[in-house]
């Protein structure tokens, strides 16, 4: 039976990444200071539970561990949900991807990111962190990345920092 309000079979898995960052003036640089997902779904009116709202880590994904990426495959693991979207940073999204693909989880997991800060006036991370609330609501059961207005499964996705946005493995 479909839940009444799709949303209820959705957690959210905020792990930190460009898409959290803001710019502190003191320091002269790009920090975290607090998840910006929360104000995101609210700009975006997008009403999800705040329980099924899990912040795991705020780091730059150069900086997660092997530690850190167990944190996320545990917390998908036990999540009750069906479907869940991971905020990631863009760097080790893929690496993340992998490992998640590894645990074969029965559920459709999409990892999502930003190549500008949200806090900034032309960041992409709304717009990817609500495409990624429209896929995760479609796709199978598997591990996706969603960037760019693109999905792709987990084993056929990179990053070409030289265009600034995600691509097909074979390209």
């Amino acid at each position: 039976m479909a839940a009444s309000n799709p949303n209820e079979s959705i957690r959210l898995l905020i792990t930190g990444g460009t898409i959290d960052k803001s710019y502190c003036p003191v320091e002269g640089h790009l920090s975290f200071s607090r998840t910006h997902v929360l104000a995101m779904l609210k700009q975006a009116r997008v009403i999800l539970p705040e329980d099924q709202v899990q912040t795991l880590l705020l780091k730059d994904s150069l900086d997660l561990t092997d530690v850190d990426r167990e944190i996320i495959c545990q917390a998908a693991a036990a999540a009750r949900e069906t479907r869940i979207i991971v905020t990631h940073g863009t760097d080790t999204m893929v690496q993340t991807a992998q490992l998640l693909a590894a645990k074969q989880l029965v559920k459709t997991i999409v990892l999502v990111g930003a190549m500008v800060p949200y806090t900034f006036s032309n960041s992409d991370g709304l717009f990817n962190l609500g495409f990624a609330f429209g896929v995760v609501q479609l796709l199978p059961t598997g591990v996706y990345v969603a960037m760019n207005g693109r999905i792709f499964p987990w084993n056929d996705v990179r990053k070409n920092s030289a265009k600034g946005a995600f691509e097909s493995s074979d390209t």
